[in-house]
């Protein structure tokens, strides 16, 4: 059986997360990735229960708030956020939570997170699938914006997350890194990037990394986790460009995973 390929609510903005939910069911999505942001409906899990029946669709991930822009999302504590994220994984039937490495200047809890990420781990069923970062650059010059670090390799994680996007920012061998993760790789974020250093999120197969050769190696593995489209629609001109580039990614994803071998020809997937 294919792993699951689910929808990332981020690769629907900057319509709502209810509007996630209709499209992914709509679009014959197997579930949904909630990212925890600044609307209030993905930080409300109530809510998010209500949206799951009403539209039949599983939540089988929950992105905790680490992004710069979600530092005061469920409020400043990094830890009671992961915990907030486990309940609602919990409520919800969610099998993951995505997290990143602290930020540099996150203190204690960069300091604490390996062991603290472990201790939480005992406590519940819920995966915390750390996610591979990239280093940050400023004027030509490269700078450690991540602690413990942004490559996830180099840690005694239990659990975590590839995303190809990311690969491409810190220019690392995706393929490689994959092998390297083995049965601790629990969770794709799928887009593409181009090799520069802002994070595109791209649909798989406009860019320079290896997705089609990654999905392929998750199953020669027996990999059961998610494969979760993460890709950027926020400059599509209007609703049908966006959901054309979501069912191109979905078909992306279903054709690799298959085994397929005949090319995949994105032109008859948008006719």
């Amino acid at each position: 059986m294919s792993p699951l390929v689910t929808l990332s609510t981020a690769s629907t903005y900057p319509e709502t997360t209810a509007a996630s939910f209709e499209t992914a069911a709509r679009l014959g999505y197997d579930g949904l990735e909630v990212m925890v942001l600044t609307d209030a409906v993905s930080q409300d899990p109530e809510a998010l229960l209500r949206l799951r029946d009403h539209y039949g669709i599983a939540i089988t991930s929950i992105h905790a708030p680490c992004l710069l822009v979600t530092q005061r999302v469920w409020g400043t504590d990094p830890w009671a956020k992961l915990v907030r994220a486990q309940a609602a994984a919990e409520l919800l039937g969610a099998q993951t939570v995505v997290v990143h490495p602290p930020f540099r200047w996150q203190g204690d809890y960069g300091r604490e997170f390996v062991e603290g990420i472990r201790r939480m781990q005992d406590e519940t069923d819920v995966r915390f699938a750390v996610e591979n970062m990239y280093p940050w650059k400023a004027a030509s010059r490269e700078f450690a914006a991540y602690v413990p670090g942004w490559d996830v390799r180099d840690e005694d994680y239990l659990h975590t997350t590839l995303d190809l996007s990311h690969t491409s920012v810190s220019q690392s061998d995706a393929v490689e890194m994959a092998d390297d993760l083995g049965d601790r790789l629990v969770h794709v974020h799928l887009a593409d990037g181009s090799g520069s250093t802002r994070d595109e999120h791209l649909v798989p197969g406009r860019g320079n990394q290896p997705c089609a050769e990654v999905l392929r190696g998750l199953v020669d593995r027996g990999f059961d986790g998610q494969v979760v489209v993460e890709i950027s629609t926020r400059k599509a001109v209007d609703r049908e460009s966006r959901e054309l580039d979501l069912v191109e990614s979905l078909a992306f994803a279903r054709h690799h995973l298959s085994g397929a071998s005949e090319e995949f020809d994105p032109v008859s997937v948008r006719r």
